[in-house]
């Protein structure tokens, strides 16, 4: 199950500057909805930091091949 699906909501508290609150309101933000996104969009940056950190030396062994044998198919390429 992916984390970043929308499923069951929990209630919690956040607290946050008062004039950034204020702010929001004023310009009509969800405060909610936009905690959620930044919420989101963080929790998406951390998996996708941690895969490149996984993944990192797989992708540079490949580049170097590709560097050194060129495209498997590239024979096959119009261009």
């Amino acid at each position: 199950s992916n984390p970043l699906d929308a499923g069951q909501r929990r209630a919690t508290n956040v607290t946050l500057p008062a004039d950034l609150v204020a702010e929001a309101k004023r310009l009509n933000i969800n405060v909610s909805q936009a905690c959620e996104a930044g919420l989101r969009a963080s929790v998406a940056e951390l998996y996708r930091t941690q895969w490149l950190a996984e993944n990192r030396e797989a992708m540079t062994a490949y580049n170097e091949r590709i560097e050194r044998a060129g495209l498997t198919l590239s024979a096959y390429r119009p261009f």
